[in-house]
């Protein structure tokens, strides 16, 4: 696993941050130092997988980046006959690399790796769809049509994945959480430079949502359910079953 130290040189002019090639190169070490609670996010999806993933139906890994929640539901869902893996990133970069990891294992489930927009791929037959830090790249009005069209393609009592880094009408507690994240990347070896540049290149392409605001959104959509299964620091995962 390569180390991430694209920001630990000073940068004249910081861009926004894309998913390139460089990007891809780092992807899991800058992912398990950057997000809290990771690890147990991709373990739990394969988890929720084995419970809701059905025969003859198709899972939705939309943002699949390098696949690890592809990896993680496939491990769990090999004895469902007939379901499907759908993975989808606009990546490239990352694209590729999903589909040699994908390849690197012999599986009976099925798995199709598609580099595409996600707003624009069809959702039919659904059991799952994952959007594992995805959503918060979409401009709101996007995170509205692509959720009402996922609930659409979901089956009677299918279940969408969405993990997020949240914000907190609480200013106290949003600067707290904030703080905390910060110590955790740099308990992880990040420099105060390297926190800084990464915070600057991403805050204008990556604007959260608070819990209150998903739970409100995932309701006017129609979603029986919908609840927060895992938090840490200001970052999480909500479960919203059809």
């Amino acid at each position: 696993m390569k180390k991430d130290t694209i920001f630990s040189a000073p940068i004249d002019k910081i861009g926004d941050f894309t998913f390139d090639a460089r990007v891809a190169e780092v992807f899991p070490d800058m992912i398990q130092r950057s997000v809290p609670g990771y690890s147990n996010i991709i373990s739990a999806i394969g988890m929720l997988a084995e419970r809701f993933v059905t025969p003859i139906s198709n899972v939705y890994d939309l943002g699949c980046s390098l696949g690890a929640a592809t990896l993680s539901i496939r491990r769990h869902i090999d004895s469902v006959e007939g379901a499907k893996i759908i993975a989808v990133d606009n990546s490239s970069a990352m694209v590729e690399r999903c589909k040699l990891h994908v390849d690197a294992y012999r599986s009976p489930t099925s798995v199709e790796v598609i580099e595409a927009d996600i707003r624009n791929i069809e959702i039919h037959n659904a059991s799952m769809v994952v959007l594992n830090f995805t959503l918060q790249f979409l401009s709101p009005d996007d995170r509205f049509a692509l959720l009402e069209k996922i609930h659409q393609g979901l089956n009677p009592g299918g279940v969408l994945i969405v993990s997020e880094k949240y914000v907190f009408d609480d200013n106290p507690s949003h600067e707290l959480l904030i703080d905390l994240h910060h110590d955790f990347k740099r308990a992880n070896g990040y420099s105060e430079l390297e926190i800084s540049q990464k915070r600057s290149a991403i805050e204008d392409v990556m604007r959260p949502d608070s819990i209150a605001q998903h739970k409100q959104r995932f309701a006017e959509i129609g979603f029986s359910s919908a609840e927060v299964w895992f938090q840490c620091f200001n970052f999480g995962s909500m479960f919203a079953i059809k």
